[in-house]
């Protein structure tokens, strides 16, 4: 009888490490704070600017203020994971991601979608930032920036859902489609709330469980740290190597979010597409891109975080550069493939970064601070190219001015990083 009995250990070994489950906890985050509220945002554009007879400076200024309100967030989002738990912090966050989101299609004019989508930055923020840093909590070293390219896979899931629905919710209903798309996404906003709400966990030891792929003196040096992070947050903010990465970052911020808030109004806009052939597009960017973290994840595992990032700016420059200088249809597809191959690689490599440098506990502190730099980047795109565009009635030199800085202050001070741990 005792040899029917399994052994104890398989008897207690779980089929699936919940560090897995976590990680597509971190996916519907994700999905929610960004790939929903903000590239929700670039499918929407159109049809809301007719709507609400905006200017191009004024919906540049709708994306900043959701920028604005992401970036006043992020470091207080980091700080309040670290006291309070990710999972706390997260939940909240993505129910206040998705109430703006209600919000602004249940009370249609300028005003109102000011306030929504500058509580929408603020609720990004909180559900984005804690979510990627418990990425550092669930994953070894080994494993890290994988996990990191998995979970920034969310944005890549908005652009994929966002990308059918809207032009379908908009041929559906009318005038009124951009307002019913806006209760919508809210409405998907809050079941990957009530998801993480229920499921998330802020550590593997609530699970009696070690990181995925941690090693044994990993594992040791996060016991050591966890109760002494508070004391230790001053050293974060003094890391020269932080604000190396923090003037990267923000080549980032600005030139991502100026190609990808106007890309669909330029398409309809310059290059001829309807706005059902530009969300179809758009869709294909989302279905290719959610590989582009889990490729360079890997790839910096492999040959290093430095490399990773100048291979991923150089590729970004020259697809925003290609995008403002030609309106063939050759030009708009290699675009849309050198940003779909790449497009949430940078968010995942910071996200490893930053655990590789200070560690799982004071990650999310990290993490937190890069972002604010990042998102002044993207405050300050949204506004300029909409300015430029109501100048010279057209975006192209915006996504000019994008392509340059991702090549010159993103690949060229990537290049200068001093290699890491990885042998970059």
């Amino acid at each position: 009888m005792n040899r029917k009995s399994p052994p104890r250990d398989e008897e207690q070994a779980p089929a699936l490490h919940y560090g897995y489950v976590v990680l597509a906890l971190i996916v519907s985050a994700v999905f929610s704070a960004l790939g929903l509220a903000r590239f929700g945002y670039t499918t929407i554009l159109p049809a809301m600017q007719e709507g609400l007879q905006l200017s191009n400076t004024q919906v540049g200024e709708l994306q900043t203020l959701n920028l604005i309100g992401y970036l006043l967030t992020v470091v207080f989002a980091g700080m309040l994971a670290a006291r309070f738990g990710p999972r706390i912090v997260i939940s909240v966050s993505l129910l206040i991601v998705s109430l703006a989101m209600i919000f602004t299609g249940l009370f249609p004019s300028f005003s109102s979608a000011c306030i929504g989508r500058f509580l929408a930055g603020v609720g990004g923020a909180g559900g984005n930032v804690p979510a990627m840093g418990l990425v550092s909590a669930w994953f070894g070293m080994r494993r890290r920036g994988l996990a990191s390219g998995i979970g920034v896979a969310g944005s890549s899931l908005g652009l994929i859902v966002t990308g059918p629905l809207i032009p379908a919710i908009l041929d559906a209903w009318g005038t009124d489609g951009w307002r019913v798309s806006w209760v919508v996404l809210g409405a998907l906003g809050l079941v990957a709330c009530g998801l993480c709400a229920l499921l998330l966990r802020n550590r593997p030891l609530e699970k009696g469980l070690t990181p995925v792929g941690a090693s044994h003196a990993e594992t040791q040096q996060g016991t050591a740290i966890n109760g002494t992070a508070v004391l230790r947050w001053g050293l974060v903010y003094k890391s020269r190597m932080l604000w190396r990465l923090s003037a990267i970052y923000f080549a980032f911020g600005f030139s991502y979010i100026i190609y990808s808030t106007f890309f669909i109004t330029h398409l309809v806009r310059e290059s001829g597409f309807t706005v059902a052939a530009a969300g179809s597009l758009w869709m294909k960017i989302g279905i290719v891109s959610l590989v582009s973290g889990f490729l360079w994840g890997g790839v910096s595992d492999r040959f290093g975080r430095r490399i990773a990032l100048v291979a991923v700016f150089t590729l970004q420059g020259l697809g925003f550069a290609v995008f403002g200088l030609s309106n063939e249809p050759r030009a708009v597809f290699l675009s849309a493939a050198l940003f779909a191959l790449t497009a949430w690689s940078i968010p995942a490599l910071m996200a490893a970064l930053a655990g590789d440098v200070f560690g799982p506990t004071l990650a999310p502190a990290a993490l937190g601070l890069l972002t604010v730099i990042f998102g002044i980047g993207q405050a300050i795109g949204p506004y300029l190219a909409g300015a430029i565009a109501d100048a010279t009635e057209s975006f192209a030199p915006a996504f000019v001015i994008a392509g340059a800085v991702a090549l010159v202050l993103g690949a060229g001070g990537s290049l200068l990083l001093r290699p890491d741990k990885h042998g970059g």
